[in-house]
């Protein structure tokens, strides 16, 4: 009899959108973790098909009076604080490292296969992004958070009893953020700001970089989901892996996409930059000065050790993937 999958954040963005997956291979005996003092975020969950729900405070004490008898075949850990910009350190530090460092030693000592979110904020001020210890420079204490976590896994890597993946996330979209607030995506503010004032903005330049033209590796909800479905059953790929589309875009990229989106909904014409800029429909604004010194003005995953795993599907340009979101996302408003 195969056992539970136990999901972990499981109402938020990239969770709900794993027990979709799960729900979507078959799997139904699926564990749901998640704190749910933002109680909005239930809504992701209610397509899903799930055994259990857990509190996040009562987790550990269901696991350590054997709550689940038929056993656990993986766990897939996204529960974080994902604020970029939280100052309580002691919260962030006790929230993403503590507590998951307790998790990774309850699946090593049950043998069982864990996966968990990174993020490529470990990578802070280093402008390469390859998953080497030299190249890695947090600017903000949810950066080291994962830093420091990721450590941990690749002191335990030699000794593993069971396979553990950490998967350094890029900049995620996709369906089920809304919750998030200012945290989400800059694709679904994007869509929110042209739908509310016809117009969308962005930040000046800055670090060198034009007007909106600071470039990230934005990367499509559905295929994080696709990247941490490979490594389910895979017993010889334990390591820490980028998870981004390999390709820079910028900011540019993402507005106009989402943009030309929305018109093509009132089956309005498409519109270069050039045409967006002087019709008013993108303005810039300065960056904030205290952002400024922890901003990652540039990041691209570089995938060579995902693809070495065997994970060869192509990943989604904003050019497919904001237009796929801004089409789920007028649906749902």
């Amino acid at each position: 009899m195969a056992g539970y999958y136990i999901v972990t954040g499981a109402a938020g963005f990239i969770g709900s959108n794993l027990v979709r997956a799960l729900n979507a291979r078959g799997e139904r005996d699926i564990i749901a973790v998640d704190n749910l003092t933002r109680g909005d975020k239930f809504s992701n969950l209610v397509d899903c098909e799930i055994a259990d729900y857990f509190d996040k405070k009562d987790f550990f004490e269901a696991l350590s009076n054997g709550a689940f008898e038929g056993g656990i075949e993986a766990v897939l850990h996204q529960g974080a604080c994902s604020d970029t910009v939280e100052s309580d350190g002691r919260y962030m530090m006790d929230n993403n490292y503590r507590w998951t460092a307790e998790l990774i030693e309850f699946c090593q000592t049950e043998e069982v296969p864990l996966v968990y979110a990174s993020s490529a904020a470990v990578y802070g001020g280093s402008g390469v992004f390859r998953e080497s210890r030299e190249f890695e420079r947090p600017l903000n204490v949810y950066g080291y958070s994962k830093f420091l976590l990721d450590q941990v896994v690749r002191r335990q890597l030699a000794v593993r009893t069971a396979p553990i993946v950490g998967l350094r996330y890029f900049n995620v979209y996709g369906p089920g953020e809304r919750h998030k607030g200012r945290m989400a995506s800059v694709a679904m503010h994007f869509f929110d700001q042209y739908r509310a004032t016809g117009k969308v903005r962005l930040f000046a330049g800055s670090a060198g970089y034009g007007d909106g033209d600071q470039r990230r590796d934005f990367v499509s909800v559905d295929d994080v989901v696709s990247v941490n479905m490979h490594f389910l059953g895979k017993a010889d790929a334990s390591g820490i892996y980028n998870c981004g589309t390999g390709r820079a875009q910028t900011f540019n990229d993402v507005a106009v996409a989402t943009v030309n989106a929305c018109r093509a909904q009132h089956d309005q014409a498409s519109l270069s930059l050039d045409a967006m800029r002087a019709a008013g429909l993108i303005e810039y604004f300065p960056m904030p000065a205290d952002l400024a010194r922890k901003y990652q003005s540039f990041t691209e995953a570089d995938l060579s050790l995902l693809r070495r795993t065997g994970y060869s599907a192509p990943f989604a340009g904003v050019g497919e993937g904001v237009v796929r979101y801004v089409d789920h996302l007028a649906r749902a408003a």
